[in-house]
């Protein structure tokens, strides 16, 4: 789901830099290079790592498993994908959904799991108890033969406007049986208020303080708190396992856009992407961020509502940047 300013609750429109859309040289990649992730490097498809998706499926493209699958390729893993939901969406909201077995949707998983070495999962869009209860016990049963699996788990429980997409039973099987397995927990502003009981966040203090109580909630799993355009400089908090906080800013911010569809998935996708090519969680936490930035400052403009982003959009600047150097050359 979607976070902090740039990653906007669906519905709400994202702010970002002032330089969108205008500048011949990205400050994303500019800040991507600064969050110590080369470039040239995270676009190297590099076929042993592994990232399985968890969750549902967006036929316009712009969220979901094909925002995961389009992540991961993006920033050079092999991606794979389990769906939990079939959607009727686009840009101007979902008209329909139709929720796969969940015996199914955990025989999907584990037949990866049999086949593929898989490093990272990224669950999304999960349903009801009995999906979450499936995908749960799939990821146990894989962490029994890869200790080392990183999970994120992206609480997909809000939908656009801030209503819930999850009953209460279902919100607390989430926290109390999916989350523990999590190696970060990626809730935007309403999905944290929702978990915590403690209520809105519209300042930097409400991020902080419902940041810490999910964090206590959890049980000290680190937890990336997406603050929405309403705190000043699109700021999202990031709580380590040690409880050392990384606020997490965009400069620039704000300025408003509708290209937004996909966001939270995008950033959680690109999050596990980079977990599993080992960068630290940190490190990985503010490159996606940046990377979710320039995908939004590059987004195609399309649809009638809250428009996809351009998961390409790395790749666009270096063959711009070649095409460039090759006409110099000659």
């Amino acid at each position: 789901m979607a976070p902090s300013g740039l990653w906007s609750a669906p519905g709400e429109a994202a702010t970002i830099g002032v330089e969108a859309r205008t500048t011949p040289a990205s400050m994303a990649t500019r800040a991507w290079e600064r969050a110590g992730v080369n470039q040239r490097d995270v676009m190297v498809m590099h076929d042993q790592i592994v990232c399985l998706s968890i969750a549902g499926s967006d036929p316009s493209g712009g969220a979901g498993i094909q925002a995961d699958l389009k992540t991961f390729a993006a920033l050079g893993v092999y991606g794979a994908a389990a769906i939990t939901a079939l959607t009727a969406q686009n840009t101007t909201g979902v008209q329909g959904v139709d929720l796969i077995d969940p015996a199914f949707v955990a025989q999907q998983a584990e037949s990866v799991f049999d086949d593929l070495p898989v490093v990272a999962v990224k669950t999304g869009m999960l349903g009801t108890v009995a999906i979450i209860d499936a995908v749960a016990d799939v990821i146990e049963m894989a962490r029994d033969r890869f200790p080392e699996l990183r999970v994120v788990v992206d609480p997909v429980m809000v939908a656009r406007g801030g209503d819930p997409l999850l009953d209460p039973q279902a919100v607390m099987r989430l926290r109390d049986r999916l989350i523990p397995l999590a190696n970060l927990v990626t809730p935007n502003r309403h999905e944290a208020s929702l978990l915590t009981g403690s209520g809105p966040i519209e300042t930097a203090d409400d991020l902080r303080r419902v940041a810490r109580a999910l964090f206590e909630l959890v049980e000290h799993r680190p937890v990336l708190v997406k603050g929405g355009q309403a705190i000043t400089g699109a700021l999202d908090l990031l709580i380590d396992a040690n409880g050392s906080e990384f606020p997490l800013t965009i400069a620039g911010a704000p300025i408003q856009t509708r290209s937004t569809h996909g966001s939270g998935c995008t950033l959680a996708a690109a999050i596990t992407a980079l977990l599993a090519r080992g960068h630290t969680l940190r490190d990985a936490c503010t490159a996606a961020k940046q990377f979710v930035f320039g995908a939004i400052e590059h987004a195609p403009g399309l649809g009638r509502g809250f428009g996809p982003l351009n998961h390409l959009w790395l790749r666009r600047i270096e063959e711009q940047a070649a095409a460039r150097d090759s006409r110099q050359g000659h």
